[in-house]
């Protein structure tokens, strides 16, 4: 059962400013991943639903995170369908985000109250989503969809969308500038924020580091 309701996650996720994007089949190195995150300043953390087994995964790292980094928020990511979509509540997952539009996941996270993201790539599906219940849409894959012109374009018409472009955000000044000048409420970002010889070395006071810089960057941009 997920702790933090759907608003409390919204809300986090709007004050952190990015939501990192991350997968490992070690659940230490997912552990220290996650506390090297928390240690940097954010509070909402994406599992990647990948690979056999990724829930169970989930699940160890969600109760050592509820046990030992009070305030962090994990929920599961690349989530295409109902069945997964309760396999994470289940697991308590506080939010699930999905690369596409799916209504029947919808009506699952709804009926538990759940936060859940989908992956939009048009005016037209943002809209269905936000119909369905969706705070907070994905915009994916972002760079290819057309980057923050994309999401400027939407937000003229439709002010309160809320957007998280997943896809083409980096830990440069510049980029992220552009993706919040347009109107972005957070970003999502992945590879870009943990390279693989931080992960492969497991240099975790490098990683926690970089989030901080990367907090700092973001509330610069923000606060412009």
């Amino acid at each position: 059962m997920a702790k933090y309701t759907r608003i409390e996650v919204f809300q986090a996720m709007k004050e952190t400013g990015v939501v990192p994007v991350f997968f490992h089949a070690d659940v230490n190195v997912c552990k220290a991943v996650v506390k090297a995150c928390y240690d940097g300043g954010i509070r909402v953390f994406e599992f990647v639903n990948r690979g056999d087994f990724a829930h169970e995964i989930f699940a160890e790292v969600n109760k050592y995170a509820l046990k030992e980094l009070p305030g962090m928020i994990l929920g599961a990511g690349s989530v295409v369908e109902e069945a997964t979509t309760a396999l994470y509540i289940q697991c308590g997952a506080n939010f699930v985000v999905s690369p596409l539009l799916n209504e029947n996941m919808a009506r699952v996270c709804n009926r538990r109250k759940i936060m859940w993201a989908p992956g939009c790539g048009s005016l037209s599906e943002i809209g269905k989503a936000e119909e369905l219940g969706a705070e907070l849409v994905k915009v994916f894959p972002a760079s290819e969809v057309g980057g923050p012109s994309f999401v400027k374009g939407v937000k003229a018409p439709c002010p309160w969308t809320n957007i998280m472009p997943t896809g083409g955000v980096d830990t440069s000044k510049e980029n992220l500038q552009k993706w919040f000048d347009a109107g972005v409420t957070c970003v999502g970002m992945g590879s870009k924020l943990f390279p693989k010889e931080i992960i492969e070395t497991g240099n975790y006071e490098a990683l926690t580091q970089k989030v901080k810089e990367l907090m700092a960057t973001i509330q610069s941009v923000k606060n412009k």
